[in-house]
């Protein structure tokens, strides 16, 4: 049997005693259930009516089941007991959650760094299969992935076809593609479900199961929380997280997520997309803080932040001050956020289902990648670190500390800072360490997201959420590239014109953003974190 628990207390414990009993008048719970699509208002109708099968997964992924097992046999059988997932969003958060919780292997290549791309083609392609999860096939970060990957296989006389797997919606240019191709297996989804909502579809299955992980168990402990959640009643914890999560008053709109032991790998990273990505748009939402026991924003009571914890299942946890409990296991937690965030997205009067901010930044950065344009000059160069801004951002700063200081100068009192690293998040793993530095200079939440697969999460936010944000972008020269056959530009190129059509975008909108390259990686890094020791504060 599923075991679920949730506690709340101050604000989150005020939210759900003000809006449960109306969302259970409503019969949101069976609305629910019914798939009823009018649920987020006439706006929203038509997108929802064709994205809530996730709300049942098991017709469309009980049946994966056997097939993921006997691909997973056959490969090893081959001697193929390698998986490397080529996947963004939740094509490759939910996988990476899944498998890391379970403690089995799986490579999670959603990066377009050359570094990372070229440290995935490096290890033993010999026992490697690759998994290529896209709903259309046309997002450019996977597609590049595939196309180095086939190429690598091909150059290292192995038959690719019979590497690579793929997962896509039935029917999807992908779809035909790699039928015609003769893909070694291609594994459809459920069309009727997003991809932030898919970690119960094949999408986030196929990849977790071929690596090894108890894709059975997590199914079965969904689809019992789903029934639990069925229940049009007070008491239905659904209800109550998607109350906390939508309805403070006024609206605490940093959703601080703090693991304190739950067991679950990496979960803040999964849910950190469904909520930004659900709810960021209209100049509302929510933005989710990944943080760790004991940050600044956990202890620091600010008036537009709630602390959710995740705490084990046996945890004696309480909440303290403006704060929400929630444990369970990993299926069980799965579609209980799924199940809040969109009853969240009821109650701030928006559509849960769609994204209309995420495609700027891709087609600012096709724009960059056709038109080819050098890079614009710094505004000027402080040792290792190449620093970009505008005069009015900058106000004569000539030095990194300075222009730090002047970004930070932007922040409002309800403001956030987010880091953005386009990156090799292994290799360049000590910069998540900057996110508690700043937050405790600036005593306001910061994000940390790897680029550019955050642009498919808080991207989301950062344009079609309220304008509170001020941005700190991270890139670095690599001292190799990647090319991407059949294209005319590079990894590299990609990944530059990705940061900055990201960057044109938010200046677009009026955020303040400052870019800083690292001409080398490990030195400008260093640099780096020793001008954030000389910041003393705000």
């Amino acid at each position: 049997m599923t075991t679920l628990s949730f506690e709340a207390a101050g604000a989150a414990r005020d939210a759900v005693e003000a809006h449960v009993p109306a969302l259970v008048r409503d019969e949101v719970a069976t609305r629910l259930l019914a798939q009823d699509p009018t649920l987020w208002g006439p706006d929203a109708e038509a997108e929802a009516s064709i994205r809530l099968g996730w709300l049942n997964p098991a017709p469309a992924s009980r049946p994966l089941l056997g097939q993921i097992r006997a691909l997973r046999e056959e490969l090893a059988a081959e001697g193929v007991d390698r998986v490397v997932l080529a996947g963004m969003g939740g094509s490759s958060l939910a996988p990476e959650v899944i498998t890391r919780t379970a403690g089995v292997n799986l490579t999670v290549l959603d990066s377009t760094d050359p570094d990372s791309v070229a440290a995935a083609l490096a290890e033993d392609l010999a026992s490697t299969v690759l998994v290529v999860s896209s709903k259309s096939g046309s997002t450019v970060e996977t597609d590049s992935q595939r196309r180095a990957f086939e190429d690598a296989f091909t150059n290292a006389g192995i038959d690719a076809a019979s590497r690579i797997v793929i997962v896509t919606d039935p029917g999807s240019p992908l779809d035909a593609a790699a039928r015609e191709a003769g893909y070694r297996a291609v594994f459809n989804a459920d069309p009727h479900v997003g991809g932030r909502y898919s970690a119960l579809t094949a999408f986030g299955l196929v990849p977790s199961g071929l690596a090894g992980a108890d894709i059975e168990e997590l199914l079965d402990a969904a689809e019992d929380t789903a029934e639990i959640l069925s229940d049009n009643a007070e008491d239905n914890i659904g209800l109550a997280l998607g109350a906390a999560l939508g309805g403070t008053n006024p609206l605490r709109n940093k959703i601080v997520i703090v693991d304190e032991g739950s067991g679950l790998a990496g979960f803040p990273d999964w849910a950190e997309q469904l909520i930004a990505e659900s709810t960021g748009k209209l100049q509302t939402g929510l933005l989710p803080v990944v943080a760790e026991p004991g940050a600044p924003e956990v202890t620091g009571g600010a008036p537009d932040v709630l602390v959710v914890r995740i705490a084990a299942p046996e945890s004696e946890a309480e909440p303290e001050g403006d704060q929400v409990v929630v444990s369970g296991s990993l299926g069980a937690q799965m579609m209980l956020w799924e199940y809040a965030t969109a009853v969240a997205g009821r109650l701030l009067g928006i559509n849960p289902f769609d994204q209309p901010d995420v495609e700027a930044a891709k087609k600012a950065a096709r724009g960059l990648l056709d038109a080819q344009p050098e890079p614009a000059a710094p505004s000027f160069v402080d040792g290792s670190v190449e620093v970009r801004g505008d005069a009015a951002l900058l106000d004569g700063a000539q030095t990194l500390p300075e222009a730090l200081r002047a970004l930070l100068g932007q922040l409002g009192e309800d403001g956030y800072l987010s880091i953005q690293a386009y990156l090799d998040r292994a290799a360049q793993a000590e910069l998540e360490d900057l996110r508690p530095q700043l937050a405790a200079a600036t005593g306001r939440p910061v994000t940390f997201g790897w680029g550019p697969r955050f642009l498919h999460s808080t991207g989301q936010f950062h344009k079609g959420g309220p304008a509170q944000g001020v941005y700190l972008q991270i890139t670095g020269n690599s001292g190799q590239d990647v090319p991407i056959p059949g294209r005319p530009f590079s990894f590299g190129e990609l990944i530059s014109a990705q940061a900055a059509g990201d960057a044109q975008v938010l200046a677009d909108h009026g955020r303040p953003v400052l870019r800083l390259n690292l001409i080398e990686r490990k030195a400008g890094a260093a640099q780096l974190a020793a001008a954030l020791t000389d910041l003393g504060g705000k």
